[in-house]
Formats: structure tokens, sequence, C-alpha cells
């Protein structure tokens, strides 16, 4: 019998889910800029680690015990029943028949743990914010050997670029510009020229089309990815906060920063001030994407995020340009002290704000069409950059219209986003697995990499699956046994037949505490070797996809609440798989251990007895068959994931590797 099983794996799946969730609302990019994939895949792995110690549990395992209480009350209820009927017998006094008491019993348990199901929700939330400690994993090592020097000057080189997702749009053609060492380069355009896209090449997000990137002449490609990022610190437009405290935001960009190095960054990005002025000042928590900050506020946290590291290279996206008049002065403050001495892109609407800006580039269409200074450009008659200027002074703002009703667009396409990414389990991301049973898979392979990642419990398992051997001789046992209280009754004296009825019912007691103990040990060796295989798959599965370049992410399939979804769902049903071997190896084992007996009587009465369990024998595993045709696919799914080669490395440890600069 089932106990509200499902209740307890949905319970399972939320906690997986909530997992993630200080993350959900973050773009997958935003992992690789700050460096601090390693962190976050420990920080996931000490929380599967919790759910997989907790699952393990017998207070939250109930599964471990119903079906050996069902078995055990069942079994303890039948001598009872038989003994109480033999003696209505003799005395003629037998009545109508009542109902179950097994049935009554193991309704109240059922409701007990469906009870207690529902509970846990509620429990949750009482328990909530009562503990403000923060888990952090031991991140704090630091093992880069340094052989060259990043800093130079940053160049591409007749760039062309098309998005995988929109082939037939080129994005860049034959784009050329340098960023000198040093100094701060603008670029400039009207929205979709390609200004956001040159940044997303820099980082190594994507892979140009064609053409080359280059620091100081050499090819970027030939930079170590992680360290490459580590150099670079990115600010854009609408920052990303996660649902953290500040001291944890700005710890992003640098994992292993001390305490004084997160401070002074905040004081470089004019941070410091207002943070001391909140209550729980470093402590407090900023809610999802930052909604308990204003936009100065978020935006001058997510510099000071940037600026913890020392970057060589800081990438500005329009960091000033959705800020008010007075959020800018202070935000430009803080960012113009930031570019000084560092090699500076910067991405700008607001005209104004790059007047000192030693190179502009005008882009449009994916090309340079200007280059120059400010002054330069500005007293280029009829040129683009002039224009732009003089249609901001007319309008009294630093933006021309059409640019504000993109930007404005790009803002709300992005909290569309945003909502979209925190629907996790909604019905519009979740995946589907009953419908990945069509997909072709190798099951003999699965199976094998499965028990191959299960390996370090084999003796686990082994006490598991000797255990289902025992447990298999149940059925055809009890069928033994009601045969012998049918035979009791042949018996025309009472005594005799009173004698063979009392041995039936003390073997009927006996096989009960005996299922249940063995049940114990079946369910309890299953629910720890599972759960450690569901958190091992969990954990690799979340190390491969941050490990996969950012076009994975671009795809529908590949959004945060699939994967979530992916995580939670389809690694649980993978241990529904070895649970359902389990089950379908008790009951095959146990119809075994009868069939060798010689043919009598007796036998034949027997044989009838089984032949009506094993009708409900084969009734289970046609259920269990559906849940490991599921289960294997899920897993197919993963071992896919685990197999996939990206395009772009983020774990590579190939490639030149980087001497850091202090800035003084």
């Amino acid at each position: 019998m089932q106990l509200n099983d499902d209740a307890e794996d949905n319970d399972n799946d939320e906690a997986v889910v909530s997992v993630c969730k200080p993350y959900r609302f973050c773009p997958n990019v935003y992992f690789y800029v700050f460096g601090a994939r390693i962190f976050v895949i420990e920080s996931f792995s000490d929380h599967c680690d919790d759910l997989q110690q907790n699952f393990t549990t017998p207070v939250n395992n109930s599964n471990t015990y119903s079906q050996g209480i069902n078995l055990n009350i069942f079994n303890s209820g039948v001598p009872h029943k038989l003994h109480y009927n033999n003696t209505l017998i003799l005395s003629s006094t037998l009545p109508m028949p009542s109902p179950s008491f097994r049935e009554e019993v193991m309704d109240i348990v059922r409701w007990l743990f469906k009870a207690r199901g529902a509970a846990g929700a509620v429990f949750r939330l009482i328990d909530e914010g009562n503990d403000t400690s923060v888990n952090e994993p031991d991140v704090w090592k630091d093992d880069t050997e340094s052989s060259s020097n990043i800093n130079g000057d940053v160049e591409f080189d007749n760039v062309d670029f098309i998005y995988p997702s929109r082939k037939e749009a080129p994005v860049l053609h034959n784009l050329s510009l340098v960023a000198r060492v040093g100094r701060t380069t603008a670029l400039v355009g009207s929205s979709g020229c390609g200004k956001s896209t040159c940044m997303s090449l820099f980082l190594r997000y994507y892979e140009p089309s064609s053409g080359r990137i280059t620091i100081d002449g050499r090819p970027i490609t030939d930079y170590n990815v992680k360290q490459l990022r580590e150099n670079i610190g990115i600010v854009s437009q609408e920052p990303i906060l996660f649902n953290m405290n500040i001291y944890e935001n700005i710890r992003f960009g640098k994992v292993n920063a001390s305490r004084e190095e997160i401070e002074q960054a905040a004081r470089e990005a004019n941070a410091h001030h207002f943070i001391m002025q909140l209550p729980d000042k470093y402590e407090t928590v900023v809610g999802e994407c930052g909604v308990q900050l204003s936009g100065g506020e978020k935006q001058r946290i997510a510099l000071a995020r940037a600026l913890v590291k020392k970057p060589t290279f800081l990438l500005l996206d329009e960091a000033t340009n959705a800020l008010d008049n007075v959020s800018e002065k202070i935000v430009q403050e803080a960012v113009d002290r930031a570019c000084n001495g560092r090699t500076t892109i910067v991405i700008a609407h607001r005209l104004a704000t790059i007047k000192n800006a030693h190179q502009i580039y005008v882009l449009d269409k994916g090309s340079v069409i200007e280059q120059g200074t400010h002054e330069t450009l500005i007293s280029k008659e009829g040129g683009k950059y002039q224009a732009m200027v003089k249609r901001q002074q007319m309008e009294g703002i630093y933006d021309n219209q059409d640019d504000r009703k993109s930007i404005q667009k790009a803002i709300e396409e992005d909290e569309k986003s945003i909502l979209e990414r925190s629907r996790l389990i909604s019905d519009s991301e979740t995946v589907d697995t009953n419908k990945q049973i069509t997909k072709p898979f190798r099951q003999r392979f699965v199976f094998l990499r499965l028990l191959s990642m299960n390996s370090p419990e084999w003796i686990t398992i082994s006490i598991g699956c000797i255990a289902c051997v025992l447990n298999g001789a149940a059925q055809p046992l009890f069928a033994f046994l009601l045969v012998k209280i049918i035979e009791a009754f042949k018996y025309c004296s009472n005594s005799e037949r009173r004698h063979h009825v009392l041995i039936a019912s003390l073997l009927f007691l006996l096989l009960g505490g005996v299922v249940f103990i063995f049940r114990f040990f079946q369910y309890t060796a299953f629910a720890i070797s599972g759960s450690k295989l569901t958190q091992r798959i969990r954990s690799k599965a979340f190390a491969c996809l941050l490990r996969q370049e950012v076009a994975y992410f671009d795809r529908p399939e590949n959004s945060s609440g699939a994967i979530c979804t992916r995580l939670s769902s389809d690694a649980s049903a993978i241990q529904e798989m070895t649970d359902g071997f389990a089950l379908a190896f008790l009951y095959w084992r146990g119809l075994i251990l009868v069939e060798n007996n010689e043919l009598t009587s007796n036998h034949i009465i027997t044989a009838f007895a089984i032949a009506t369990f094993t009708i409900q024998t084969l009734k289970v595993l046609g259920l269990i068959s559906n849940n490991i045709a599921t289960s294997v696919s899920a897993a197919q799914a993963f071992f896919d994931l685990f197999d996939r080669e990206p395009a772009i490395d983020n774990t590579s440890t190939e490639g030149q590797t980087i001497v850091r600069e202090h800035m003084k």
C-alpha cells in the first residue's frame, strides 16, 4: 500500500526548486562573468546533501515503514480473526461479516501521512526567518598559476557575427575597432546596431562567425576562459541582484573577497554611505531582483560587485541610462572614478556621459561609420554623432525618443523574461517526462552507467537486495499459510481443528513481524542508495549546465524553468527506477522459491492460492514498467547533458594563463 508517497515526492521536488530560488531570476551568463561558477555549484551541492540526508531519515521516509506496517497489521489481525471465528464456529454463533480491521486502521494511517505531508509546508512557513545564518561553502581557494600579462589593447579585427537563433539577421559586419589600454572607449548608435553584442563576444559568451578579437595582439581564444572573465568587470543597464543580502551580492564578484575588500569596493562605487544607513547595513536582504532598493542603489551595488575583483577591463552597458537625474549624477561620479586607469568600454545612449571618452565609435547596422573624440565628431557636419547630439539637445533629454522607445521595449522584454523564469514549475515551463518516453535511448548502457554512479553504495544495495529476496517469500508464504487454515477445517475433532488454527495463526503473526523487519531494511537501504544517486545526478547535472556556452540557454527547452524542473522531477524519476527494479525482483524471486515443490493435493490448493497472488503481482509489475520507462528516458536526458561538449567550455583550463596586475 502507498501512503501519500506522491505528496512526499512533490515535497522533495519543491525543496530542490527552492535551492535554485536565489538564482532563478539571473541570466545564466552572470554566473560566468562573476567567476562564481564553483561557488554556486558547491552551494547547490550542499543544499542537495542536506535534502538527501533529510529524505533518508525515517520520519521523512514514510515508505520505509508504510508497507511493512501494512502487512504487519494485516498478518497480526489475521490470527486473531481466525482464532475468534473458529471459536464462533464451534459455538454455532458466527455473525454476519464485519468491516475489515485492517482497512479501518490503514485508512487512519493513510490520513495521518497525508496530514503530515500537508503540514510540511506549514511548518516551513512557521520556521521561515528563524535561521538567518548563511551557509558558506569552503571556496577560499586560489590555485591559479600565472605566466603572462593580459593587460593590453583590445582589438576587434574584421569581426562578423550572427546569433545562432537568428541566422537570417547578421548583427556585426566587418567590424573593426580598438580599445586602448588604460583608456575609455565608447560605443554609440541606435538600438540593435551591435553594441551589446561586442561585449558578449569579448566576454566569450559567443564566438565570432569570422574575424578575431585580440588582447595585446593575442587572440582571446588563447586565454583561459575563467581567468579572462575574472579580469573583466561588467555593469549592465538593468543590474541583476540576487535574493540575498548586500554583502553576498557584492561577494559574487569575487567569492574569496574579504570584508575589507567588499567595503572598499562599496566605497569606490559610492554605495558604502547608503548601505550603512540601512537598518541591517550589509546584511540587508535586497529581495528578488533587488526590489527593496532604488534603481541608483542597485546600480551602485552592481558597480561594487564589478570592482571588488579589481578588474583589468571594465564594461559599462548603459549603466546610467535607466536612472533619474539625481541617481545618474551619483552613479556617474562613481563610474568616472572606477574608469580611471582601467581599460574601459562604455555603451551609452545619453551622449553627455561620454564627453570625456578617449575614443568614440559610432555603429550602424553592425559596422563602424564614425570614430574619434567627442570634439572631433561633434564638429563633423552631417555626421551621425552630431545629429544624435543635436536631437537630444533639442528634446531636452540625453536620448532621442526613438532610442527611448527601443530601450523601454528592451526593458519590458527583460521583465517579461524574468517573469517567465520565475514560473519554475508552471505549465509553460514544465518538462513533460511522459513525452520523453518516445525518445530513442540505449537502455543497457543507461542501466550500466546508473549502476556505476551508484557503486559507492554497493554494500547498502546488497543489503537491500538480500532483504528483497527474503521479502519476496512473503506472498507465497502467505498463500501457504492460507492453505493451512483451509486444511484445518477438514478435521472433525474440535480440539484438533483448534490446534491447527492456533498454529497457523501464530505463524501469521510471526510472518508479519519478520516481514516488517526485512521491509525496514529493504526500504531503508534503497532510500539511502536512491537518494544519494539522485543527489549525485543533480549536482553533476548542475555543474554540466554551468559548463555550457551561452547559446545553449537561448533555446526554449533550456529555459530556467525547464532546467529547474529537470533537476527536480527527472532526477527523482531515476530513483523510482531503482525502487521499481527492487520491487520487481521482490515479487519474481518470491515466486521462484516455490516453483520446485512436488505436486500433491495440498500443493494444488497452494498453487491456486499462489496463482491468485500472481495475478496481483502482474498488475503491480505493469505499473512498475511504466515508471521504469519514464525513469530510463530521464536518465538518458541527463547522460546526454553529461556527454555534451559545449562550443565554449566555461570550465576549460586550456589556454594561456594570466597575470593579475592589481590597480593602484
